[in-house]
């Protein structure tokens, strides 16, 4: 089996530009994926630096507001009263312009002492509020509306539940602290949001604890924020806590239901997205060996599905025990999705090309070698002896040319060099495609052979040299050129003998009329010997042979008229007048 084997014209011509145009497209898309690829991991590590700290500025204005509210709600220095009734009206005014300071989120500042009393106020809008009161040690609250800085106390409102404010987290981490405090997120009993309570001691004038003022942070609207960002279609932002509490999530849940279908908070453990639980892994070890865990830093890393992922984080801590952790982590494969998209669209491009090439390269080809194809065929005939083989090429360019000298070739095979006529190969093909028309004709269409041998050549070019006898050759040819039809075939068939084919003759009476008019034409004075020797004429004897009385097939016929021409010059006298030097 042969294995290897030269390539067609077809494929050399095709083959090596389709590599070309592959090479070339894998080369350009490769670069431009190299290229996009670099540009690309820049630009996301300064994107995802940038999403972390936009989140983290969102935060810290959460917190700043937080601290703001405390402190114009109870200004330090301010002490507190030792009953709410001995300064309710100030109380009131602070509380109003404490909760106007950032009211969303911070809408909601209250302050619980040391005897049970209560003092809270809610702001619903720029002018509508409530003011929840327990003037006693005991019971429930009332609450109260009204609109305004001052305005009527109003629609009071008891309370079913006893409210105890002495036993809320925020008052105790307020009580043991002597700064503010952050209470543990926790998840509000009223709207099942978290929330994040800051807490401040307040004494009274004697420097003694007295009470506790605070402010809630609900933690929704860092939830609304995270869900507000545009991260890429697999990306996602979150913030946590060390203890891998959830405070909110881009996507996804950030509570889950409890037995009783209550909302409680979710760690990062219990997440079903895998991409929470691969990054905080990852950045929960980075952490353990950050030297200022503030500022963002981004790390690439691999799940355990094999899939990179490029991540940022940065942590958010205060005075006050806040210890968030924010994070952002897309997966690599969104960043480059137009990288490789580009590479892709430069695959199927370069494919497209190829294939324009392939069908181009045909298409060109076809031609091309539609036309090889002839010359090539037309060879093999001139190799196997059929010198007029023919083809039909007709073009302007290198194979129009080999066209042209193969057929200056063919010519020069088949025509004879001195007189230009056809040569005695070419002769005898005609003659044979004569015959082999007649095989299928339904009548024979008959034809004639004449044999022509000229009268005294020899004593021609013993008396007045070779050049003279050539051109007594050239001149005896022109004659029978002129006295023959265009159809008809006249040949030089060797030294000074000729041949012709009658192509249609209907008798013998024909042809023996075409022979008497050629004889009479090649008896006139030769003018190529008329300067030295005037009236000087050559003649010829003509045999003649008929098809298919006298043969039926070439060498028949030629033996035929060879030997009729023989018989009519043993018949003539021979004469030289007019010959001599």
């Amino acid at each position: 089996m042969q294995l290897f084997r030269s390539p067609s014209l077809r494929q050399m011509l095709t083959v090596p530009y389709v590599v070309l145009v592959l090479l070339l497209a894998g080369a350009i898309g490769g670069l431009s994926y190299s290229a996009g690829r670099t540009a690309v991991d820049t630009l996301s590590n300064q994107l995802l630096s940038e999403m972390v700290y936009r989140i983290a500025q969102a935060a810290e204005r959460h917190v700043l507001g937080a601290e703001a509210v405390l402190e114009t709600a109870f200004p330090g220095g301010v002490p507190a009263p030792a009953r709410i009734e001995d300064d309710f009206d100030n109380l009131r005014t602070r509380f109003w312009l404490a909760t106007s300071v950032h009211r969303e989120p911070n809408n909601y500042a209250y302050y619980g002492d040391r005897n049970g009393q209560f003092f809270g106020l809610w702001r619903h809008s720029e002018t509508a509020a409530e003011l929840r009161l327990r003037r006693t040690g005991s019971g429930a609250r009332t609450i109260y509306r009204f609109s305004g800085i001052a305005g009527e106390l109003k629609d009071p409102v008891h309370e079913k539940r006893v409210f105890e404010p002495r036993e809320r987290p925020w008052f105790k981490s307020g009580q043991t602290s002597t700064a503010r405090v952050w209470t543990s997120v926790y998840v509000d009993f009223r709207t099942e949001e978290l929330v994040a309570t800051l807490a401040r001691r307040v004494n009274n004038a004697q420097g003694e604890f007295q009470g506790v003022v605070a402010t809630d942070l609900s933690l929704q609207r860092v939830n609304d924020f995270l869900r507000s960002l545009q991260l890429t279609a697999n990306g996602i932002a979150y913030v946590v806590e060390k203890d891998g509490n959830l405070i909110g999530s881009s996507r996804g849940p950030h509570l889950r239901k409890d037995a009783a279908g209550g909302n409680v908070r979710m760690n990062v453990a219990a997440s079903e997205d895998p991409l929470v639980v691969a990054s905080y892994r990852e950045i929960e070890k980075l952490l353990l060996t950050a030297t200022d865990p503030s500022q963002p830093r981004t790390v690439v890393f691999e799940t355990g599905g094999g899939q990179q992922v490029e991540a940022a984080y940065a942590c958010i801590q205060d005075a006050a025990g806040l210890d968030w952790i924010i994070v952002v982590a897309v997966p690599r494969s969104d960043f480059l999705l137009g990288v490789a998209e580009n590479f892709r669209r430069t695959l199927v491009l370069a494919l497209l090309a190829s294939l324009m090439t392939i069908v181009i390269g045909l298409v060109v080809l076809s031609v091309v070698a539609r036309d090889l194809k002839q010359l090539a065929s037309a060879a093999r005939s001139v190799g196997n002896g059929d010198l007029s083989a023919t083809f039909d090429v007709a073009r302007g360019d290198e194979i129009g040319d080999l066209a042209k000298s193969f057929r200056a070739m063919q010519t020069r095979l088949l025509s004879d060099r001195l007189t230009g006529l056809a040569n005695r190969e070419a002769f005898l093909r005609r003659v044979e495609d004569r015959l082999a028309q007649q095989q299928v004709l339904a009548e024979p269409h008959p034809f004639a052979v004449l044999f022509i041998d000229l009268n005294d050549f020899k004593h021609i070019n013993d008396s007045f040299g070779h050049d003279i006898g050539d051109k007594v050759l050239q001149e005896m040819a022109q004659r029978m050129l002129t006295g023959l039809r265009s159809r008809d075939v006249v040949a030089r068939y060797a030294g000074d003998e000729f041949v012709v084919m009658l192509d249609a003759v209907h008798n013998r009476h024909d042809a023996e009329s075409a022979r008497s008019n050629l004889e009479q034409l090649l008896h006139a004075p030769l003018a190529a010997i008329d300067s030295v020797a005037r009236g000087a004429a050559a003649g010829a004897a003509v045999g003649l042979a008929m098809y298919p009385e006298n043969g039926e097939d070439v060498e028949s016929l030629v033996q035929y008229a060879d030997a009729d021409m023989y018989r009519r010059k043993q018949a003539r006298k021979p004469g030289r007048a007019g010959w001599a030097e």
